[in-house]
């Protein structure tokens, strides 16, 4: 039976976004992590996918445990993504219940994971915010509606790789 592990060692230049991160291969079983190493995907590798991608898929859980998954359109900004759903739809009423939250890019050959709480936030603000990075990249006006709800996840876990290197370049970076 292979063994799952995380090993955590001191980051290579650029694989970190900030000092207090902790950078290493994801847990996985060993037959999965390839060579032992000391060099990681970059964060700018990371970040730059979550800045640039459309779409997002949000992984919640119902009150009963079954999992749920939806698309969303979002903006990463400042370390965080943002975005926006009805108060009364699926993914909110999960997220009220629980916050913890898988969110992964769409593809499958260039893979971003984020692990983290979502927590709500002033939709005015954020709108106020990032109105103009929406407008680049949506093409329209961050709106505000009444029954609409703003979150913001910051990562707690981000895990990448692409398929073309796996898994010799699958990162794992842990935020404080």
């Amino acid at each position: 039976m292979a063994t799952l592990t995380s090993k955590k060692r001191k980051p290579s230049a650029g694989t970190s976004p900030d000092p207090g991160v902790h950078v290493g291969v994801p847990r996985m079983p060993a037959m999965y992590q390839g060579k032992k190493r000391e060099k990681f995907l970059p964060w700018s590798h990371a970040e730059e996918r979550l800045a640039r991608s459309r779409n997002y898929w949000i992984c919640t859980s119902r009150a009963d445990g079954r999992p749920h998954s939806a698309p969303v359109w979002g903006l990463w900004h400042d370390g965080a993504l943002y975005f926006g759903t009805h108060r009364d739809s699926r993914k909110a009423r999960n997220i009220a219940r629980n916050p913890h939250v898988s969110i992964h890019l769409e593809s499958g050959d260039d893979v971003v994971i984020i692990e983290g709480a979502v927590e709500e936030v002033d939709q005015k603000a954020v709108a106020r915010q990032l109105d103009a990075a929406c407008r680049k990249k949506y093409r329209m006006p961050m709106s505000v509606m009444p029954e609409s709800v703003c979150f913001r996840v910051r990562p707690r876990v981000v895990l990448a790789w692409t398929e073309a290197d796996f898994p010799n370049n699958s990162t794992r970076w842990e935020f404080p």
